[in-house]
């Protein structure tokens, strides 16, 4: 399903069910017209699903009102060509986003003190931190798709809510537009797994200008990784040397060994797939001594846990295949799973697949088959889009070079019959 996890995260934010948003809807058109409408919950799933696009034209003034802000910023597409006039004057517009903001904001507001005025502290930005730590390890349990960019942007939401309806320091405002940057991070990743490049760069170019806003060169470096590998998805090879060459040069990564290993290895995968083949091996190497220099246990944001002694062989490896170097490639991927922890379910899948990728390019069919079979097998746990992308991958690999085996017939009926599921 691509549906409009925009509308579907306002939703999520202003605590509403598909039906009390028609219902409100409704009183809306109601008020507008002397009719209530017709809205039914149904209708809104048509939105939230994609089966409808383009809301007709009351309907989209009402959601307009109701959530402040254009139906494009909803999510919605315009058919092409289609101009529209603007649907409210901006003194009506600034009404209504102050409106919904103070909805959405509600659940996690301070309590008000008694002179009325709202003050926000440290510790609202504290229990969004815990939410964003939450969404992070959920990532790493496989938890992708709409469902979590969905929650990830509900959350972005949230902070910039709290912006709009409370007092606070500099400090405090500055801290919330990293927490929104950061969970439209997490959507951003999201939408590159399910390999959604449209909302996924909208979701890049949104957290870029909030990173920005926070002054935040920690997740600037984060969202320049994932430019990259949107970029690689996007066939713009060089657009993506560019993005892993910016991280590098972040801040952050002149004070902070375990940062500059990560953009390190990031970029040696970029300049092994263009072709920069002695340049990715220095880079590489120059990443493994500087994760030797790092001091691991040291306090870092929640998005970094990922990247461990696994996850920097699981970069390797990368390089090493696309360099052609399959042997050294394997090596590498046994070396992240038996270091891979144990609820880093996706990472787990995905390199399980590159380890079946390796084995194939040396003529071990049979051991790679016998590699990427539990993927497919009942009760194993859907994959992500990308990993889904790279087991097609490894089917038409095998169907080339060894068909007619046995084993090939093992692997394609069961491939076949776990299709549903993948």
């Amino acid at each position: 399903m691509t549906g409009n996890p925009i509308l579907a995260a306002r939703l999520e934010s202003a605590g509403l069910t598909q039906g009390e948003l028609a219902d409100r809807l409704n009183k809306r058109i109601g008020d507008l017209t002397g009719q209530p409408g017709k809205l039914t919950d149904r209708h809104v799933r048509n939105w939230l699903t994609g089966k409808t696009r383009w809301p007709q034209g009351r309907q989209r003034f009402v959601l307009e009102e109701e959530f402040g802000t254009s139906a494009e910023e909803l999510g919605f597409i315009p058919p092409a060509g289609r101009a529209r006039a603007p649907s409210e004057d901006p003194v009506r517009r600034r009404i209504f986003t102050t409106a919904t903001a103070s909805l959405t904001a509600a659940a996690i507001l301070p309590p008000t003190p008694s002179n009325g005025s709202t003050r926000l502290g440290m510790s609202d930005a504290d229990r969004l931190e815990r939410n964003f730590a939450d969404l992070v390890q959920a990532d790493n349990e496989g938890q992708t798709g709409i469902g979590l960019e969905t929650r990830a942007l509900a959350h972005a939401q949230h902070a910039l809510d709290l912006q709009a309806v409370g007092q606070a320091s500099m400090r405090v405002r500055r801290r919330l537009y990293y927490l929104a940057a950061a969970f439209t991070g997490t959507a951003l990743w999201a939408a590159i797994e399910a390999q959604e490049q449209q909302r996924a760069q909208g979701h890049l170019n949104k957290a870029m200008t909030l990173a920005g806003m926070a002054g935040s060169s920690e997740l600037q470096l984060r969202l320049w990784g994932h430019a990259a590998v949107l970029s690689i998805q996007q066939r713009h090879m060089h657009d993506a040397l560019a993005a892993a060459e910016a991280g590098r040069r972040a801040n952050v990564c002149r004070n902070d060994a375990l940062f500059r290993s990560l953009a390190g290895a990031r970029l040696a995968g970029i300049l092994a797939a263009v072709g920069e083949d002695s340049a990715a091996l220095r880079t590489l190497a120059h990443a493994d001594k500087t994760y030797d220099r790092a001091i691991t246990d040291e306090g870092r944001p929640a998005w970094m846990s990922f990247f461990d002694r696994a996850e920097l062989n699981g970069l390797a490896a990368l390089v090493m295949a696309r360099l052609g170097r399959h042997a050294e490639a394997e090596a590498h991927l046994h070396r992240t799973l038996s270091l891979l922890r144990p609820d880093f379910h996706r990472n787990r899948a995905y390199y399980t697949i590159h380890l079946a990728l390796a084995q194939l390019a040396q003529g071990e069919a049979d051991q790679a088959v016998s590699t990427a079979l539990p993927l497919v097998e009942e009760g194993g746990a859907p994959l992500a889009e990308r990993s889904r992308n790279l087991l097609h991958q490894f089917d038409r690999g095998l169907r080339r070079t060894a068909s007619g085996a046995g084993f090939v017939s093992e692997w394609q009926d069961r491939f076949n019959e776990g299709e549903q599921k993948l």
